[in-house]
């Protein structure tokens, strides 16, 4: 799914906020699923996981899309080859762009998981 990308930067700078993005959908996705998943017996792998997957179709989907488009799509003329890239934001940064989101969904994810993982009353110092 697209998100408006006209406000975000080109190049690396565009990677950069992709990913921050990203990395706040896999956190909050996550923190979702482990709510969800608890109580239902979920294993932790599979509330990675799906948090992983919701948080990358919703994040990175329409990047991931349209790079995969344009790689294997059979474009017939430059007309339309011209069409297409057109109605991309930065279709020089889209691999940059695509790389940062997947590594900011797993950072989201990694970190919320390490957050609910912690003993917090060991390290906030109290005992019960």
């Amino acid at each position: 799914m697209h998100y408006d990308q006209a406000w975000v930067g080109y190049g690396i700078v565009g990677g950069l906020q992709a990913g921050a993005i990203s990395a706040l959908a896999g956190a909050l996705l996550f923190v979702l699923v482990h709510w969800l998943g608890r109580p239902n017996g979920w294993s932790i792998g599979a509330q990675i996981g799906w948090s992983f997957l919701l948080a990358t179709l919703l994040s990175a989907g329409g990047d991931l899309w349209d790079m995969f488009y344009l790689n294997y799509a059979q474009l017939q003329s430059l007309q339309l080859l011209q069409v297409k890239l057109a109605q991309l934001h930065d279709p020089d940064g889209l691999g940059i762009r695509v790389w940062c989101e997947l590594a900011g969904v797993a950072l989201g994810v990694g970190v919320s998981w390490l957050l609910f993982q912690l003993d917090w009353r060991r390290w906030l110092g109290r005992r019960g």
